[in-house]
């Protein structure tokens, strides 16, 4: 799989730029690029490629985690729908400007990115992509592990081979659209002559007709069947996490590239922990005596139990903090922190030997006589 460019490279810009000048660049670059006006080979990728540029870095929510994590951010985040969902009506006003149609040769901008492009016709579709919950334990968020999947999909009709035909026969150029997907009907007015466009009754876009259809897949090419998969949980996600695992979603029509799979993370409460961002926060109760003189104790983590000293003098609600004992970072080097907030826990109920003695330290700390405010000796 080719390694994708910097979005910020791809339109000519640096990370500085303004959302006005980032959408100078796109302007620019998409009058350049557009297929209905550059016909060389790899002006359409060219042009898919600037404008999914522009997708994500006109939006301030994907730009932010762009920077932050890189492609990685938008494509574990993201499918392509998603992508161009929220930018597509100011693209599509952007082509416009310039008398386009917003995906090139008259289709829409998803046309273009989402049928093989284009625009001639509505043609095989690429298959869909596919969304698996997945929960998994607190502890195995913060170690990674691998996760066998089982999920139905449709696949390729091993049949046909995808085709829709039955073997020994194949599809047929539809003799209404002669090909194209679509009819054009003229229509005379008083006020001149009227073209429409819209798509073949006979073969629905596709372009040609199946006299014998697969037996085994009725004519759709795909049939469906149970997919195991092996995913690798990487250590560090969080609940809502995507994973994307390129074409393992719904195989596409007549030969047409499968879709993706994203595997979405629910991470299960924990009895103990809790967490913030990579840090680990739990609270650990320790007696008077032990705040008051210092002890040293044991406190659970993440990899088992781990020594922690209680310096004396420690007050309520002390927060100690276990270096590297939280969540590694997904995208960086370096793990978060354990952060054990400290409860002293007062007796309820004393012995007279427990209450003489506190009574002499009392007396000791020259406390016995003196009332106490807010603020201090009233």
């Amino acid at each position: 799989m080719a390694t994708k460019r910097d979005y910020y490279e791809i339109l000519g810009v640096d990370k500085k730029s303004s959302a006005d000048e980032i959408k100078s660049a796109y302007r620019k670059l998409a009058m350049q690029y557009h297929p209905d006006r550059n016909k060389a080979p790899d002006a359409e990728e060219k042009f898919k490629e600037i404008s999914e540029a522009y997708a994500v870095l006109e939006d301030q929510t994907k730009r932010q985690q762009y920077d932050q994590f890189g492609h990685a951010g938008i494509d574990q985040r993201y499918s392509q729908e998603d992508i161009f969902r929220g930018a597509a009506p100011d693209i599509e006003d952007i082509l416009r400007g310039f008398g386009f149609g917003g995906g090139g040769r008259g289709g829409s901008i998803f046309d273009t990115f989402f049928s093989g492009g284009g625009g001639r016709h509505e043609g095989p579709r690429r298959g869909s992509d596919m969304l698996y919950e997945l929960a998994i334990e607190f502890e195995e968020a913060a170690s990674g592990k691998k996760v066998d999947l089982e999920f139905p999909r449709n696949e390729t009709c091993d049949v046909c081979k995808g085709s829709g035909a039955k073997p020994g026969t194949s599809p047929k150029t539809c003799p209404v659209c002669r090909g194209s997907g679509q009819v054009n009907r003229t229509q005379n007015t008083p006020f001149g002559r009227f073209m429409t466009t819209s798509t073949c009754g006979t073969c629905h876009g596709a372009g040609n007709v199946i006299d014998s259809p697969c037996t085994t897949c009725h004519g759709s090419g795909t049939v469906q069947k149970k997919r195991k998969l092996e995913v690798k949980i990487p250590a560090g996600v969080d609940s809502g996490s995507r994973l994307r695992v390129p074409g393992e979603g719904e195989a596409g029509e007549k030969g047409r590239p499968s879709g993706d799979l994203y595997v979405e993370i629910y991470v299960k409460p924990h009895k103990i922990f809790t967490r913030h961002e990579n840090d680990v926060v739990m609270e650990a109760t320790i007696s008077f005596t032990q705040a008051a003189l210092g002890d040293e104790i044991l406190v659970p983590t993440l990899d088992g139990k781990a020594s922690m000293k209680i310096p004396s003098g420690t007050q309520n609600g002390q927060v100690f903090r276990l270096r590297g004992k939280g969540f590694p970072s997904l995208h960086m080097s370096g793990k978060g922190d354990e952060l054990v907030k400290v409860k002293v826990e007062v007796p309820t109920s004393l012995t007279d030997r427990q209450k003489q003695l506190l009574k002499e330290f009392a007396q000791i700390s020259g406390e016995k006589g003196k009332k106490k405010g807010i603020f201090g000796i009233l």
